[in-house]
C-alpha cells in the first residue's frame, strides 16, 4: 500500500466537523487504512466516548476516502457517494473511548455500474472491535440522479 499525501477534506466532500477520520494512512487499488482519534473535540463524543454505532459512518468515510484517494490518483475529482446499508454491523464494545485510536480497515469486493461493496473492521491495538459489509453507491451524473430523486417524491 502507499502512503497518502492528501488531508482528509481533500478526499471526501464532508467538512468538518462531520469528517470523522483524521487521516488516510495508505491504500492500494483494492483497499485502504483510515485513522480515527476519539478527541474531546469529536462531534459524537459523550462521557463515556463515542457511541459504537458510529463507528459505521466512519466505515462508510473510509471507504469514501478510499475512492477519493483514487480518483485524485487518477488526476480527478472528488465525488459524492451514498451509504445505502450494511449487511451485520457488529461491534465488541458499546463505545469508542476517549483517546482511543481506531484503524478503520476498508476493502473493496465488488464494484460495477456505481455500486461497491466494502468489507470493513475497525482494530485497536491490533484486536478488532467492529466489522461489517456496506453497500456504497456513486451515481455516474449526481445532476441526473438528483433530478430523478425529486421526480420520485
Amino acid at each position: 500500500m502507499s502512503a497518502c499525501p492528501w488531508p482528509m477534506v481533500e478526499l471526501l466532500p464532508h467538512r468538518p466537523p462531520m469528517v470523522l477520520l483524521d487521516a488516510l494512512r495508505c491504500f492500494d487499488d483494492e483497499s485502504a487504512i483510515a485513522v480515527a482519534v476519539m478527541r474531546p473535540d469529536h462531534p459524537f463524543i459523550r462521557p463515556q466516548g463515542v457511541p459504537a454505532h458510529v463507528g459505521m459512518e466512519m466505515m462508510a468515510q473510509a471507504c469514501g476516502a478510499h475512492v477519493g484517494a483514487l480518483a485524485r490518483s487518477a488526476g480527478g475529482a472528488v465525488q459524492v457517494g451514498f451509504l445505502l446499508g450494511t449487511r451485520g454491523y457488529g461491534a465488541s464494545q458499546p463505545w469508542f473511548p476517549l483517546g482511543a485510536e481506531l484503524e478503520i480497515e476498508v476493502h473493496r469486493v465488488f464494484q460495477e455500474d456505481g455500486m461497491g461493496v466494502y468489507d470493513c473492521r475497525i482494530v485497536v491495538g491490533g484486536a478488532e472491535i467492529a466489522q461489517a459489509r456496506l453497500n456504497l453507491y456513486q451515481p455516474p451524473d449526481m445532476e441526473m440522479a438528483v433530478t430523478r430523486l425529486r421526480g420520485a417524491t
